[in-house]
C-alpha cells in the first residue's frame, strides 16, 4: 500500500502548476464557503434574537390553547408568584410575567383599538428590547403607577406626546367594564409599524386591577443564554408546574413557527448558490484528472499489458484526487477559519449599517458564528464532489484496451 501512496503522490506533482491551480480553486471555494456559511449562521442568530427579544423570548408559560386563541379567560393564575418561583429555580433575572388585553385608547382628539400589555417594569428589560427603544420620555418604573408607554405611530395617530393622558376602555376578565386613565411617560420606536401602531405597555399590577385579573396573567416569558439552552429551560420549567395544571410550556419555535420557516427558505436559496460554486470546482477537478489520465494513456497501456488490473489503476486515480481534495480541504478550512475568526472578534460592518442597527436596537456589526459545522460543512461537500468528479476519469481505464493504449504516441 505504501508504494501506491508514493505513486499517487508522485503522479500528483508531475505538473505542479496544474495541480496547484486546481488545488487553489478548491482552497478559494472552501475559504468562501466557510466564511459565507459562518456569516449566514451568525445572521440567523441575530435574526432570531431580534425577533425573540421583542415579545416572544425563548420559552413561555401559557394556558393551554392561549397561543392559538389569545382569549382573555385563558389565564395563568397567580402569575407573579409563579414567575418569582421560576426566577429562583433558574437563578436568573431573565423571567417576566405579562398580561394582554384589547382596549380602546382615547385621547382628546381620537380613539384607536390597541393591544395592551401588562408588564413587570423591573424585569421586562431583561426579556424584551422595547424598554431600550424608548425614544422620548422614559420607560415604566413603578409596579402599579397609572403610566403607559406607546409606540411612535400610535402616538402620532392619537395626536399625543409625553405627559398627555389616555383613557383605556375594555372588558375585564369577568366580563365587566374595564376603564383606566393613564399618563404617557414614554414613546418607543421599534422600526416595525405594526408594533409601533398597535402596542402599548402598562405596569402588570395596574393591568390586573383594571381588567379584574384576580392575580392572573397570560404569559411568563423566559430568556436563556442561547438557543442551545432552550431544551433544558423548558424541561426545568415544565417540572415546576403541577400535574393537574392547565398550563403548557412552549418554546420559541412553537410560538413563532414562521421564523424557522423563513430561515429554512433562506438557507435553501443560499445553498443553491453554494452548490453552483461547488459544481464549478468539480468540473475543474474533472478537467485536471481527465487530462492526467489521457496524457498517461501509453503508460497505463504498458502496465496493463504487464498484468496490472484496470481497477487498481482506477483506484490510483481516485487516490490522487483524494490527496488533492484533502490538501484543498485542509488549507481552505484553515484559512477560512482564520479569516472568519478575525471577523468574529472584530465584526463586519457595511456603510450605513450603524444607523439601521441603532433604529432596530441591534449591534452595529455582524459577527460570523464559527463552530465545527461551519468549518467543516463546505470543505466536506467540496471533497465529496471532487471525488465524484474523479469517477469518470477512473472508469475510462476500465474501457481502455492495452494494445490500443500502447499505440498512442
Amino acid at each position: 500500500m505504501n508504494i501506491v501512496f508514493r505513486l499517487a503522490w508522485r503522479n500528483l506533482w508531475r505538473h505542479p502548476r496544474r495541480t496547484w491551480l486546481t488545488t487553489g480553486a478548491m482552497v478559494f471555494s472552501n475559504i468562501l464557503l466557510v466564511f459565507m456559511i459562518s456569516l449566514q449562521f451568525g445572521m440567523y442568530g441575530l435574526m432570531i434574537d431580534n425577533a425573540l427579544q421583542v415579545f416572544t423570548g425563548h420559552v413561555q408559560v401559557q394556558a393551554s390553547g392561549y397561543n392559538e386563541d389569545k382569549k382573555m379567560r385563558q389565564t395563568v393564575p397567580d402569575i407573579i408568584p409563579l414567575a418569582n418561583s421560576i426566577r429562583t429555580t433558574l437563578n436568573s433575572e431573565t423571567v417576566a410575567a405579562r398580561g394582554w388585553a384589547f382596549a380602546l385608547a382615547s385621547s382628546e382628539d381620537r380613539s384607536f383599538g390597541i393591544g395592551i400589555y401588562g408588564v413587570e417594569p423591573e424585569f421586562e428589560a431583561q426579556v424584551s428590547n422595547i424598554p431600550g427603544l424608548v425614544s422620548d420620555g422614559r420607560y415604566l418604573e413603578t409596579d402599579n403607577a397609572a403610566e403607559i408607554v406607546v409606540g411612535s405611530v400610535l402616538a402620532r395617530n392619537l395626536h399625543v406626546k409625553v405627559g398627555d393622558e389616555l383613557t383605556l376602555l375594555g372588558s375585564g376578565l369577568d366580563g365587566s367594564f374595564a376603564a383606566a386613565v393613564v399618563n404617557i411617560v414614554g414613546i418607543f420606536d421599534s422600526g416595525v409599524n405594526d408594533i409601533d401602531r398597535n402596542i402599548a405597555e402598562i405596569p402588570l399590577r395596574l393591568f390586573q386591577e383594571t381588567f379584574f385579573m384576580e392575580g392572573g396573567g397570560h404569559q411568563i416569558v423566559v430568556v436563556g443564554d442561547g438557543l442551545e439552552a432552550v431544551p433544558a429551560i423548558r424541561s426545568t420549567v415544565q417540572s415546576m408546574l403541577p400535574d393537574d395544571s392547565d398550563l403548557v410550556v412552549l418554546d420559541w419555535d412553537e410560538i413563532q413557527p414562521g421564523l424557522k420557516q423563513a430561515i429554512q427558505a433562506d438557507m435553501s436559496s443560499s445553498f443553491f448558490m453554494y452548490l453552483v460554486l461547488v459544481i464549478l470546482v468539480s468540473f475543474s477537478v474533472l478537467n485536471t484528472q481527465l487530462m492526467s489520465v489521457l496524457e498517461r494513456t501509453r503508460e497505463f497501456g504498458i502496465v496493463m499489458a504487464l498484468g496490472l488490473r484496470p481497477g487498481r489503476l482506477g483506484r490510483l486515480v481516485l487516490l490522487e484526487t483524494a490527496m488533492m481534495g484533502l490538501i484543498g480541504a485542509i488549507l481552505g478550512a484553515a484559512a477560512g477559519g482564520l479569516l472568519t475568526s478575525w471577523f468574529t472578534s472584530h465584526g463586519l460592518a457595511f456603510p450605513g449599517m450603524d444607523e439601521m442597527a441603532a433604529r432596530f436596537n441591534l449591534p452595529a456589526r455582524m459577527y460570523p458564528e464559527v463552530n465545527v459545522l461551519t468549518l467543516s460543512a463546505g470543505p466536506a461537500v467540496v471533497f465529496v464532489f471532487t471525488m465524484l468528479a474523479a469517477i469518470y476519469p477512473a472508469l475510462r481505464l476500465r474501457w481502455q484496451n492495452p494494445v490500443d493504449a500502447m499505440r498512442v504516441a
